[in-house]
Parts: C-alpha cells; sequence; structure tokens
C-alpha cells in the first residue's frame, strides 16, 4: 500500500474513512498485516502530508493506533495522552489535522484496564505521593467519576465495573468536549466534512469496539 497523496485524501469521505480503520483493525486482530514499502513511504512523504484520521488515544504502550489499525507512514495524526482526555492544546492539534491538513475523521479511542483511569479511581492514595503533575492529571476524571458512580460502590481500580464504565463515560465526555469546546470540528462536523466517533481497544483481544 502506498502512502496518500493530496488527490487520494480528498476522494476520501468520513465513512471511508472510518471503514479504513475498521478494516486495519480487522487485520491487525487476524495478524495480517497489509503489504508496506515503509521506506517508499518515507520518500513518498518527505514533501507533505495528507493523513485521513486523526486519533485521540491513551499513552498506554499497547495502543498504538498506527499498529491496532494497520496503518503506515502518512496515513493517521496520532495524538496521545494519558486517559485520552481533550484540553486546548490537543483540540488546537486536532484542529490542524482537519481544517488545515484535510483529515476525515477524529477518534477518540479509549481502552480497557486504563492506567489513568484506574489513578483516577485511586486518586486519595496517588495524592500522597508527591507527584504534583500527575494529580493534576487524574484530577481530570473527577467529575465523571462523580457522575456515574453509584450510591455506596467501592471507587477503587479494583472495581471492574466501575472502571469500564468509566472508560465508556470518559470517551463519550471527550467527544462531547470536542463539539463544546472547537467550533471549527462542530462546525466541520454539521457539514458533513468530518465524522467525531469514540472506539474501544480490548488489551486483551485486539479488538477495537466501535461506540
Amino acid at each position: 500500500m502506498k502512502a496518500h497523496t493530496s488527490e487520494t485524501q480528498s476522494t476520501i469521505t468520513p465513512e471511508k474513512a472510518l471503514n479504513f480503520l475498521k478494516d486495519g483493525n480487522q487485520r491487525f486482530v487476524n495478524n495480517l498485516k497489509a503489504n508496506r514499502d515503509l521506506l517508499e513511504q518515507v520518500n513518498a512523504t518527505r514533501e507533505g502530508q495528507w493523513p485521513f484520521a486523526v486519533v485521540l488515544s491513551c499513552i498506554d504502550s499497547r495502543t498504538s493506533a498506527e499498529l491496532i489499525f494497520d496503518q503506515g507512514l502518512g496515513d493517521v495524526f496520532s495524538i496521545r495522552i494519558a486517559g485520552n482526555f481533550i484540553n486546548q492544546d490537543i483540540l488546537g492539534s486536532m484542529e490542524f489535522g482537519c481544517n488545515v491538513a484535510g483529515s476525515k475523521l477524529v477518534v477518540v479511542l479509549g481502552h480497557t484496564k486504563c492506567g489513568a483511569l484506574k489513578g483516577g479511581l485511586d486518586a486519595a492514595q496517588i495524592q500522597g505521593m508527591g507527584m504534583d503533575n500527575l494529580n493534576h492529571l487524574i484530577n481530570h476524571f473527577d467529575p465523571i467519576i462523580n457522575e456515574i458512580i453509584e450510591e455506596g460502590e467501592d471507587r477503587s481500580s479494583k472495581n471492574a465495573s466501575l472502571l469500564e464504565r468509566l472508560n465508556q463515560q470518559n470517551v463519550k465526555s471527550a467527544i462531547e468536549d470536542i463539539r463544546t469546546q472547537s467550533s471549527t470540528l462542530k462546525n466541520l462536523e454539521d457539514e458533513g466534512k468530518i465524522k467525531i466517533v469514540g472506539a474501544n481497544y480490548d488489551v486483551e483481544t485486539g479488538v477495537v469496539t466501535w461506540l
């Protein structure tokens, strides 16, 4: 498979971009990688890049978007932060990817057994470790935890049900934040020029489920 050009990118619809990722994950799960000459892709993209998707995922070492979606050089913008949440800098990166560089799809990708979300559930213990910046990060998840936790429910990373509900809701909240905090991306979506979708990666099976 060759790297995308401005011509091929212009023919990709948001639906086609989504199918590229769905098909890529199927290849990944079945250990059937597309045939790529990566050096040729280096040469083909040295003057520019035309990715078809922007993927926001966690920094977790098991969730590389290029691998789990079986994509090559120049195919996707990959944004990574622990817990795959939204802030202004990430929104700016997404706006660049879609409104400047022409990507047709924004994916918020959560994953099972997320360490950042576990940290959010175990915040009381982590805050005693003296890591100010990590404390700041995991506090992002407090509003979502307070929204979904049931009265009397165990707030800890050992509560697998709560952790997975937090994972799913965190993805949904990130998508809502994109739409409410970026008029650029919201307008592109309303005009049908991009799609904004959520997904969940299972670290045990390699399967991506689309939310």
